[in-house]
Parts: C-alpha cells; sequence; structure tokens
C-alpha cells in the first residue's frame, strides 16, 4: 500500500474526497479579472501516519500586497498554462520544488475566492486540493521565505484558533486566524482553509 493509499484511509481525508467528489464548485468567471490557483498539499507525516497540511509564507516585497504572509503554494495563470489546475501545479513546484504531477494526485477544487477588500488587487483564486506521497523537505523559491506541514488534527481543533490584530497595508484588522510555531494563518488563506476543513469534519 501506498503512503497515498494510506493518507486516503485517514477518516478525515476519505470525508474529504467524497464530498469534494459530489459537490459542484462554485467558480467565479470573470472576463476582467485577473485568475490565480493555489494547491492545499497533504501528506502524512513522519513518523506517525498522521495528515499534515502544507503552508509557505511569502518572501517580502515591498510591492507584493500579500509580502510576508502565510499562504498556500500558487499563484497566478500565465498564458502558457492550459488550465488553472496547471498554475497551482507549475507554481507549487516552482515555489517548493514539489512535483505534484509526478509525486501526487489531484482531488479536486474548493470554491472559488476573491479579496474582501478593494484595496487589493482585483484577482479571483481557485483552490486544489492535492495528495503527495513522500516528498523531501520543500526547496524554496526567492518568493518564498519559510515553509511548514502542520497535522490536521490541529488545524480541527479549537487551540489555535482566535480573534487577532493584523496590519496589512498599514491599516490594522481583527480577524479569526490560526497560530502555529509563530506563523498566523488568516485573510484569504484562513478563507480557503475553513472552506477546507469544514470538508474533512
Amino acid at each position: 500500500m501506498t503512503s497515498i493509499d494510506r493518507l486516503r484511509e485517514q477518516p478525515g481525508i476519505a470525508r474529504l474526497e467524497y464530498r469534494i467528489s459530489v459537490r459542484k464548485a462554485a467558480e467565479a468567471n470573470l472576463p476582467d479579472v485577473r485568475r490565480a490557483a493555489v494547491a492545499l498539499i497533504l501528506r502524512l507525516g513522519d513518523p506517525v501516519d498522521e495528515p499534515e497540511l502544507l503552508f509557505v509564507q511569502r518572501a517580502h516585497y515591498e510591492t507584493d500586497p500579500w509580502s510576508g504572509q502565510v499562504a498556500f503554494p500558487g499563484g497566478r495563470e500565465e498564458p502558457g498554462d492550459a488550465s488553472l489546475l496547471e498554475t497551482a501545479m507549475r507554481e507549487t513546484w516552482e515555489e517548493t520544488g514539489i512535483d505534484v504531477r509526478r509525486d501526487g494526485e489531484v482531488v479536486g477544487q474548493l470554491d472559488d475566492l476573491r479579496p474582501q477588500t478593494v484595496r487589493l488587487p482585483a484577482v479571483v483564486v481557485r483552490p486544489y486540493v492535492m495528495l503527495i506521497g513522500e516528498p523531501a523537505d520543500p526547496v524554496l523559491s526567492d518568493e518564498v521565505a519559510a515553509a511548514f506541514w502542520v497535522p490536521l488534527a490541529l488545524l480541527q481543533g479549537d487551540a489555535g484558533w482566535r480573534d487577532t490584530v493584523v496590519t496589512a497595508g498599514g491599516l490594522e484588522f481583527t480577524r479569526r486566524a490560526f497560530h502555529h510555531g509563530g506563523f498566523v494563518v488568516w485573510g484569504m488563506t484562513e478563507r480557503i482553509l475553513s472552506e477546507f476543513l469544514a470538508l474533512t469534519r
């Protein structure tokens, strides 16, 4: 039995796969808005066979509105991409060195999302859920400052979640956020994460 097979046997992952298979994700087909895609990558943790989800921290760039924030691997669609799924896999490879085509399988997509503030660029983000076998540690590009795995059980629990004051664009907001190892997951990443977690319960 492969590690992906063992991953699929985990109750939360089995529920996730089934629920994605029987629902139709909401798609925002807006012709004048740029599109992007991200990858929610799951693996079995080592040495314990416990599902883990990959997060990255964006590198700090003054011109990037999401500079320094925690996110999922991904980025904007390029003209050569055959689909948004291709975008998610290409960006994941470029940012982390993880080759989903070779080492993984795609479960399906979640609902398209847009930023909730007009201060952010007009973009539609499509999340894809993917399972991977036993990849090496991520090899980070210059666009990524850090990468870390979080056990699914911690994400599903209450201990890491709390209302948090965050700063973006020089302004402070209070947002629901997940805290882990000094990293804070909030904003669009938290919205994607919350939909994902609802499908695992």
